[in-house]
C-alpha cells in the first residue's frame, strides 16, 4: 500500500526531502538554546560583565531567527509536498477509474469511489504532512533533548526511560483498539454517502409518493450509525491526553523536587540552577515530542485505513486491455456473433446471453424486440467491448473485438441509451462530444436529423443554451433527440439506438428514423425498442426471450410465425387485436 501510494509523489519528491532536512536544522536550533540559556545563568550567577550577556544574547538571537527560518521553509515545503500528493492521488484515480472496464466499475459503489476521492485523500494528505514534518521533528527532538538532559541532569534524566514505555505501551494499545473501528467507520461513510447520493437523483420521486420523512429516518440511522462509530473510536483516541498528562505531571513533579533537593545539599556542586532549568526545558520539549508522536500515530491509524482503500482503486486493473498487435481500422459495420455466451462476472452462476448466433451485414437496420430482462442491452454491450464474451466470439467488420485497438472500435461504435447523459455546458458544447472539430453547419444538420433543431431554435441563446448538470433543463425527449444528434455527428460504422427513441411520440420516432435511413446508409443501424412501431420497418427483427434468441424474421414474417412478437404487437395496436380475431 505505501509502495503504491509513493507512486504519486512523482514531482514533490524534492519538497518531501527537503522537509526533514529542514526540520533537522530547526530541531538543533531549539535544542541548542537551553543549553546556552544555562550557560548564560551561570556567568550571570558567577558575576559576568555585560559583554558576556550581550555576547549569548546574539548568539540566542541568532539561533533563534535560524529556527524561525527553517521552521518556516519546512512549513512550506510540506504544504507543497503533502498537497502535491493528494491532487498527484486525486489524478491518478480519477485516470485509474477512466481506464476501467464495466466489470472493474460493478466492483465499487459510486459514493465509495467518491469517498475514496476526497475523505480517504484527505486523511492521507494530513498523515504525509505530518510524517514528514512532525514524525521527523518529534523523534530528532525527543532524541536531542534526551541526549542533553544526560548532560545537563545526569543520573535525574533516567526518569524518562520510565516514562517513555508507559507512554508507548498506552499508545500501541490505543491504536490496536481504535484500527478496526475506523475500517467499519469508512465502510459506513460508503453507504451514508450512498443514501445521500440515491436522494438527490431521486428526488422528484421521493417528492412526487412523498416519501420525505422516510428518507429522512434511513439517512438518521446511517449518520448515527457512523456517529456511534466514530465516537466510539474518538472515546479511545482521548485516552491519549490523561496518559500523556500524567507522564508530564509525574516528570515535571519529580524534576523539581528531586532537582531542587540535589541543589540545596550538593550547594550546586553537583547541580546548579542553570542546569536545573534547562532540565525543565528538555524536559517539555521530550514530553511536547512524545504528545506530538501520539498526534502522528492518531492521524496514521485513520490515514492506514484510507490508504488501503486508495490502493484498492490504483492497484485494479482493468479487465479488458489492447491485444499485443492491435487493429487500427475498422473495415465495415458488419457484426457477426458466434456461438456467443456471456455472464457478467466469473463467479456468477446464470448466463445471461447462451449460445447466440447472428450475422448483420453492413449498413442493415435490425430492431431488437424482447420482454424487460430478456438481455437486449446485454447483447449490444459486447459489440463495443464494454464486456467480453465469456464463450465465443463478436466480430465487427470481420475482426474479432478483442484483437482491435480498444478506441479505434469504441470510435466507430455509437450508443445512444434510454437514459441518457448530458454535461453541464452549452447545447453546443455536449454535440461536440460526438465530434470535436464538427462545425455549426454539421451540427444543425445533425440535429435537424435528430428532430432536435425545432425546439433548439426556440431557446433564446439556439445552440449557446447552457444545459444543466445532467440535463436537468430539459425534458427527456429533448434530451434523447440531443443525444441522437450527437452520436449522428460521430458518423459510426455501428449505431446502436437502446430504446432511446422511448420519450419522444411515434411520429418523432418515424422521422428519425427516415432521417437516419437517409442520412447514414451505409451506418449499420441496431434499434432497441419496446414498441414494435419503432423497429417494424427495420430489414430484420430479433426477438429476444431469456438471454436467447427466439426468432429473427421481417415484421410480416414474425407477425405470421412468432407469438411473443405477435403476442407484443397485439397489446400496442388495434389492428393487431382485430388481426387476432
Amino acid at each position: 500500500m505505501v509502495r503504491q501510494l509513493a507512486k504519486s509523489i512523482r514531482e514533490y519528491k524534492r519538497a518531501s526531502i527537503a522537509t526533514p532536512l529542514l526540520v533537522s536544522c530547526e530541531v538543533l536550533m531549539e535544542c541548542t538554546i537551553p543549553f546556552i540559556i544555562a550557560r548564560l545563568v551561570n556567568e550571570v550567577k558567577s558575576g559576568c560583565d555585560m559583554g558576556v550577556i550581550l555576547g549569548y544574547g546574539g548568539i540566542l538571537v541568532c539561533m533563534a531567527m535560524l529556527s524561525l527560518l527553517f521552521g518556516g521553509l519546512a512549513g512550506s515545503t510540506c504544504a507543497t509536498a503533502s498537497c502535491g500528493l493528494a491532487r498527484n492521488l486525486r489524478k491518478d484515480m480519477f485516470y485509474s477509474i477512466q481506464g476501467y472496464s464495466f466489470e472493474n466499475i460493478d466492483k465499487f459503489m459510486t459514493s465509495s469511489l467518491v469517498t475514496r476521492m476526497t475523505t480517504d485523500i484527505t486523511n492521507v494528505q494530513n498523515a504525509y504532512m505530518m510524517i514528514i514534518r512532525t514524525a521527523i521533528r518529534s523523534p530528532l527532538m525527543l532524541i536531542f533533548a534526551f541526549v542533553m538532559a544526560f548532560v545537563m541532569g545526569g543520573r535525574m534524566a533516567w526518569i524518562f526511560l520510565f516514562v517513555v514505555p508507559v507512554l508507548a505501551f498506552g499508545l500501541s494499545l490505543v491504536i490496536y483498539k481504535t484500527m478496526p473501528l475506523f475500517w467499519k467507520v469508512f465502510k459506513k461513510y460508503d453507504r451514508l454517502n450512498s443514501s445521500v447520493q440515491e436522494n438527490i437523483k431521486a428526488m422528484r420521486v421521493v417528492k412526487s409518493f412523498v416519501r420525505e420523512d422516510y428518507e429522512q429516518e434511513k439517512f438518521n440511522r446511517a449518520a448515527e450509525d457512523v456517529c456511534t462509530d466514530f465516537t466510539r473510536a474518538e472515546r479511545i483516541l482521548a485516552l491519549n491526553n490523561p496518559l500523556m498528562q500524567f507522564c508530564i505531571y509525574t516528570v515535571m513533579t519529580f524534576v523539581l523536587s528531586f532537582g531542587s533537593y540535589t541543589i540545596i545539599t550538593s550547594r550546586g556542586l553537583d547541580l546548579d540552577v542553570g542546569q536545573l532549568s534547562a532540565l525543565l526545558t528538555y524536559s517539555f520539549m521530550m514530553l511536547n515530542s512524545l504528545m506530538m508522536l501520539s498526534m502522528v500515530f492518531v492521524m496514521i491509524t485513520m490515514a492506514v485505513e484510507s490508504g488501503k482503500r486508495i490502493a484498492e482503486v490504483l492497484e485494479e486493473k482493468s479487465s479488458l486491455s489492447n491485444p499485443e498487435a492491435p487493429v487500427y481500422e475498422v473495415k465495415d459495420g458488419s457484426i457477426s456473433f458466434e456461438h456467443v455466451s456471456f455472464k457478467y462476472s466469473k463467479e456468477a452462476k446464470r448466463r445471461v446471453l447462451k449460445n447466440i448466433d447472428l450475422d448483420i451485414r453492413s449498413g442493415e437496420t435490425i430492431g431488437i424486440i424482447g420482454g424487460t430482462g430478456s438481455s437486449k442491452s446485454s447483447l449490444i454491450q459486447l459489440i463495443s467491448r464494454l464486456y467480453d464474451v465469456t464463450e465465443g466470439a463478436v466480430k465487427v467488420g470481420g475482426v474479432d473485438v478483442r484483437d482491435y485497438d480498444l478506441d479505434t472500435l469504441r470510435n466507430q461504435v455509437a450508443v445512444v441509451l434510454q437514459k441518457n447523459i448530458l454535461f453541464s455546458g452549452t447545447i453546443r458544447e455536449n454535440l461536440r462530444w460526438g465530434n470535436k472539430e464538427a462545425t455549426d453547419e454539421e451540427l444543425v444538420q445533425a440535429c435537424k436529423m435528430a428532430c432536435a433543431d425545432e425546439f433548439i431554435s426556440q431557446f433564446p441563446d439556439g445552440y449557446d443554451t447552457y444545459i444543466e448538470q445532467g440535463g436537468a433543463n430539459v425534458s427527456g425527449g429533448q434530451k434523447q433527440r440531443l443525444c441522437i444528434a450527437r452520436a449522428l455527428l460521430k458518423k459510426p460504422k455501428i449505431l446502436i439506438l437502446d430504446d432511446s427513441t422511448s420519450a419522444v411520440d411515434t411520429r418523432t420516432d418515424a422521422r428519425i428514423r427516415k432521417a437516419m435511413k437517409d442520412y447514414i446508409p451505409e451506418t449499420t443501424k441496431i434499434i432497441i425498442a419496446q414498441r414494435t412501431a419503432s423497429v417494424e420497418d427495420a430489414d430484420r427483427i430479433i426477438v429476444m426471450e431469456g438471454g436467447e434468441i427466439n426468432a429473427i424474421g421481417t415484421h410480416k414474417e414474425l407477425l405470421a410465425s412468432n407469438e411473443i412478437y405477435r403476442e407484443i404487437y397485439t397489446s400496442q395496436n388495434k389492428e393487431g387485436n382485430q388481426l387476432g380475431e
